[in-house]
């Protein structure tokens, strides 16, 4: 009768390939991302380990821990050796990555250039199937008083309220107020919609003494800045 193969499971390896300990005697910068990932789910299947598991997974989506993070918890079952709770797992520790990046922006403050907004919003928006606009309320010094989700729409567009975009900004004293929208699509381009409402908020908010600083269209790796385009 054929012997029946050992568990893959982390604490079955050898001292020098266990990654728990590999983080704890080397540091968490030793480890490739696959054998972060190995941490968390623990064991692999019978036919392969946690590390040859993870990336297997990685490399599905071209190494990419962005992409990575895109996936469902229905698709990360997909893979042998994940079940339910793997992948919520998975699925978690991705969404605390991509929350600390966007309270890394937050916590630099000031807005220096269209990159800075960049920085800020694109963990929030950037990668989104469905369009949102947000707005970004400052003081005099370009520092960020509050960002707040306008509107929420489909994938080709979202309504915009310039009224309740005003109201805000004068109840917590903005001096100054950046647009921000994502484009599901992947274009930069903006389109007569987004050229028009920009003018129709730029001209409501100089009659309240304030300024539209810009306007960003963000994808998930670049962005469109109208001030940047002389487009304001």
């Amino acid at each position: 009768m054929p012997e029946k193969p050992s568990s893959f499971s982390i604490k079955n390896w050898s001292q020098d390939d266990q990654p728990r300990e590999k983080l704890r005697d080397k540091g968490k910068a030793a480890l490739s991302d696959a054998e972060l990932v190995a941490i968390l789910i623990g064991s692999g299947s019978r036919e392969e380990s946690a590390v040859t598991l993870c990336q297997r997974i990685l490399a599905s989506v071209d190494n990419n821990l962005s992409e990575l993070g895109k996936l469902s918890i229905k698709q990360l079952m997909e893979f042998k050796g994940i079940g339910e709770a793997k992948a919520i797992t998975i699925a978690a520790a991705l969404e605390l990555g991509r929350r600390r990046r966007g309270e890394e922006a937050l916590n630099k403050k000031k807005i220096t250039s269209s990159a800075s907004v960049f920085e800020l919003m694109q963990p929030i928006i950037g990668e989104l199937p469905h369009e949102e606009f947000w707005i970004i309320y400052m003081n005099n010094s370009n520092k960020v008083i509050q960002k707040n989700q306008l509107s929420k729409g489909g994938i080709t567009g979202t309504l915009v309220d310039v009224r309740l975009a005003l109201k805000t900004a004068l109840e917590v004293g903005a001096t100054g107020i950046i647009l921000v929208h994502n484009h599901p699509s992947g274009t930069l381009k903006p389109s007569e919609a987004d050229k028009q409402l920009t003018q129709k908020l730029n001209t409501a908010a100089k009659s309240l003494d304030i300024k539209v600083l810009d306007h960003l269209i963000i994808t998930e790796k670049a962005y469109f800045s109208f001030a940047d385009e002389s487009l304001l």
